[in-house]
């Protein structure tokens, strides 16, 4: 099956179940940006995040599985419980015990059983989640080396060639940790909107996407925690997305946690949403690396909103706008 056909069949099984997630667009967030900013608001799909497609795509493509397994900060263990319920599968998460509680709290709530890691530690997701699957025979669903979960991501880039019908050209800036976002919606944009070109965006000392891309080869990053973009921190590029992104995507950009937090505050303030870190760097680079970006407009994917509320209230009274 191509790409693009795989992801028309994710939008197909995605019917009635996503969320078409509005574009939005503030007068002040043009003028600041110095173009026209469009903002993709992924951060209202079920759960919080984008991460709910690739969690349904993945999910409703398995047959006669005993359960399923996932690894995720937050947003991707989040996806799959609530997929897993839905079809009524057993669900399995394996998460950081640094996440944010609220993430942890609500894949809890969602019906999955979490197993906590100690990222800080050293210790790999990865091993921990291979061996609960191996152990109990689990189907492993990972958060972005998988084809239906980037065929589930790409149907964000159906909407978004849909919904920016008229531009032409401009960059679509994605928050990028792995990679599944990125190249889903790179692959999609290929097919129905060549005009457009992803920008994957990372924060700054876990840039390994665009390190990776200038390098022409995965490289990863020397820490595995240390931003407050939880939602983005991978360690190296995705076996299967990196390929993806060299053949499509433009160059990445890298933002500053004060400019993302920066951005959350003008989120709330422009355009009404609530973000989280991580999900506001595509906004942040939008808005605050504009001699990076080429063209009359910017597209940029607010990727989730699952943030603390006790960090959201101190990001609002201690970043300016």
């Amino acid at each position: 099956m191509s790409s693009i056909a795989r992801i028309r069949a994710a939008e197909v099984r995605l019917a009635g179940h996503v969320r078409r997630t509005p574009m939005l667009r503030s007068p002040d967030l043009d003028a600041l940006a110095g173009r026209t900013v469009w903002v993709k608001a992924e951060c209202l799909q079920h759960t919080g995040s984008f991460k709910f497609r690739g969690g349904w795509a993945a999910v409703s493509a398995l047959k006669d599985a005993l359960g399923v397994i996932a690894y995720s900060s937050g947003n991707h263990a989040q996806g799959v419980a609530l997929a897993a319920r839905h079809h009524g599968v057993p669900a399995v998460i394996v998460m950081p015990r640094d996440a944010p509680g609220l993430k942890i709290d609500n894949t809890r709530a969602l019906g999955a059983e979490v197993v906590l890691y100690d990222r800080a530690g050293g210790e790999r997701r990865e091993d921990v989640g291979e061996a609960v699957a191996a152990a109990r025979g689990l189907t492993l669903i990972k958060p972005y080396d998988n084809d239906e979960v980037i065929a589930g991501q790409g149907t964000c880039g159906l909407e978004i060639a849909e919904q920016v019908e008229g531009v032409e050209a401009a960059d679509v800036l994605v928050c990028c940790g792995g990679g599944g976002l990125s190249s889903g919606i790179a692959l999609a944009l290929a097919d129905q909107a060549p005009g457009l070109r992803v920008r994957p965006v990372e924060p700054a000392g876990f840039d390994d996407m665009a390190r990776s891309l200038a390098a022409g080869a995965r490289v990863g990053n020397n820490a595995a925690s240390g931003s407050l973009c939880d939602a983005i921190l991978t360690q190296i590029p995705g076996e299967m997305t990196f390929p993806i992104l060299s053949s499509l995507a433009g160059p990445g950009l890298v933002v500053t946690d004060e400019e993302c937090c920066r951005a959350m505050v003008l989120a709330f303030l422009r355009l009404k949403i609530v973000l989280e870190p991580g999900g506001a760097a595509a906004l942040a680079a939008a808005l605050f690396h504009g001699d990076q970006i080429d063209g009359d407009a910017v597209i940029a994917v607010a990727t989730g909103g699952n943030v603390d509320p006790a960090l959201f209230a101190r990001v609002l009274a201690d970043f300016q706008p």
